[in-house]
Parts: C-alpha cells; sequence; structure tokens
C-alpha cells in the first residue's frame, strides 16, 4: 500500500468536501446519538429520520428551503407521535410505526411528482456526499455548533432523564422539557446531516458509533468522545473504500460503523470468554493444591 491509496480519493476539492461535510455530521450525529441510544430510543430515531422525508421531498417539489421543509415535518412527526401516545391506550410504538411507514410512503409519494423523480429520491434517501457545497459546509458546521453546545449545556438533565426519569423529577429538572429539546437536537442533527449521508443512512451514523463506544466505555463522557472518534474514522474510511471500490460514498460512510459495531462485540465477547476460562482454570488449580 503507498501513500497515494490513501491520499487520492481527498486529493480534489469536492472530495474534500465531502470529507468534512461527513465528519460534521458524524460529530453531530454521535454527540446527540450518545443519549439516543443511552435512552434506547434508536427505534425512534429510525423513524424520525424517516420522518423528514416529506417535508424534504416538498421543498425539491416546490422550490423552497429544504431545512425549513425538514423543520416542519419533525415538528409533524413528534405531534403524530405524542397524539397516538396521549389520546390512545396504546404504546409510543405504535404510532412511532404508523408514522414511520406514512411519512416515509408520504415523501416518496410527493417526490413522484418531480420530473427527475429517480435522482430527486435517490439524492434525498442517499445523499449525495460529492456533491457538498461550501455553502452547505457552513451552514451545517453553524448547525453542528448549536447541537453540540446544547447537548453540553444539557448534559446534567439529560443524563438524569437517560437513567431515571423519575429521579430527574424529584431533583427538581423537568423530564418533559429535556426529553422534547432532545427531540429538537436530534432532529436538528438529521437535518445537518441528510446532504452528506442521506436520510436513510444518517442512522448509521446516529446510532452506530455510540453503540460500539457503549461496549467499551465506562462513563457518558468516554462514550461520547469515543463514538465521536469512530464518526471520523468511519467517514474517513468510508470516503477512502468508496472511492477504491467504486461504491456509493454515503452508503459505505453508513455502513462502517456498523461493521466497527460488530467487530467490537465480537472482540468484547471472546475477551469476556477467555476471562472466564482463565478464571476457571485458575480456581480448579487452586482446589487442586
Amino acid at each position: 500500500m503507498t501513500i497515494e491509496w490513501l491520499t487520492d480519493p481527498f486529493a480534489l476539492g469536492f472530495q474534500q468536501r465531502a470529507l468534512l461535510g461527513g465528519i460534521v455530521a458524524g460529530l453531530m450525529s454521535s454527540v446527540v446519538g450518545t443519549w439516543l441510544v443511552l435512552r434506547g430510543m434508536s427505534f425512534f430515531g429510525d423513524a424520525f429520520v424517516h420522518g423528514i422525508v416529506p417535508g424534504i421531498a416538498a421543498a425539491v417539489v416546490f422550490n423552497f428551503s429544504p431545512i425549513f421543509g425538514a423543520v416542519i415535518a419533525a415538528a409533524v412527526m413528534v405531534a403524530g407521535i405524542e397524539l397516538v401516545h396521549r389520546q390512545t391506550a396504546l404504546q409510543e410504538d405504535t404510532g412511532i410505526g404508523l408514522l414511520f411507514v406514512g411519512m416515509l410512503g408520504l415523501g416518496v409519494v410527493i417526490i413522484s411528482k418531480s420530473d427527475a423523480y429517480s435522482g430527486t429520491l435517490t439524492s434525498i434517501l442517499f445523499g449525495d456526499a460529492l456533491g457538498v457545497a461550501w455553502s452547505d459546509l457552513i451552514a451545517q458546521a453553524i448547525l453542528a455548533v448549536v447541537v453540540i453546545a446544547l447537548s453540553v449545556v444539557l448534559y446534567r438533565p439529560l443524563l438524569a432523564l437517560s437513567f431515571d426519569r423519575n429521579k430527574a423529577e424529584s431533583l427538581g429538572m423537568n423530564p418533559g422539557r429535556t426529553h422534547s429539546l432532545l427531540l429538537a437536537l436530534i432532529a436538528a442533527a438529521v437535518i445537518g446531516s441528510y446532504q452528506s449521508v442521506g436520510t436513510l443512512l444518517v442512522l448509521g451514523l446516529l446510532v452506530g458509533p455510540p453503540a460500539t463506544a457503549a461496549l467499551v466505555a465506562r462513563t457518558v463522557p468516554m462514550m461520547m468522545g469515543l463514538a465521536a472518534g469512530i464518526s471520523v474514522v468511519s467517514v474517513w474510511l468510508g470516503l477512502l473504500l468508496s472511492y477504491h471500490l467504486g461504491t456509493a460514498g454515503s452508503a459505505t460512510m453508513a455502513i462502517v460503523p456498523v461493521g466497527f459495531f460488530f467487530l467490537t462485540l465480537t472482540i468484547t465477547v471472546m475477551r469476556r470468554r477467555l476471562r472466564r476460562r482463565i478464571s476457571s482454570a485458575a480456581t480448579v488449580d487452586g482446589v487442586s493444591r
């Protein structure tokens, strides 16, 4: 392997912008995704990612800001889930499942009204990492700063909410408001990442790195830091492999953290079994003596 093998994929301007866009998306997603994983909300995150599709689709078809469209769609998604949960005896995941399918289907229906139906659908669902412009990067960076800053400011309320909602209330916190703010952070991370990795693939960066970090980290800050590092490596490695293998950049970036998770899980399980064998051997040896 030569140095050119590592540098050629990032030699041109659009390739460098793809790397920067992916890194910003990964950092933002991993920080928010840490709380998503800790609260066991991965299914909600998946549904939420699908939920903004009709907003972006409408923006493309009717020519207005995709960010505005995504915000409206996210608000409708949250309101719909809350309506089902509060006004019926059904569990929250029922509303999530219904809106998961409904919003994605609505998005595809809206996109089908576009003349460039196939290309538009592909761009929205799977992103266009190599088409990221400097203006997109600036807007994405500003959103990432806001998301990460709010995550730091809300650290204590989010931590309390993640482990014990009742305890958070007893400490004088407002779990309902904290939950709403977390939903807003998730929406912002998804909206800020969809162009780089697409709406369907952003979940790979939103859940993959934090889930991997959770296997080895002992504290939340360590988990968040490891998740951020895994995100950066995943984006770099994904684009590198995409260039040399001729695969879709956004999809490859999303697959890599999932691969890291199962690799880490395998190593963790093997180490656990090895420790048990050593411990059992030591016990048997001690008894025989």
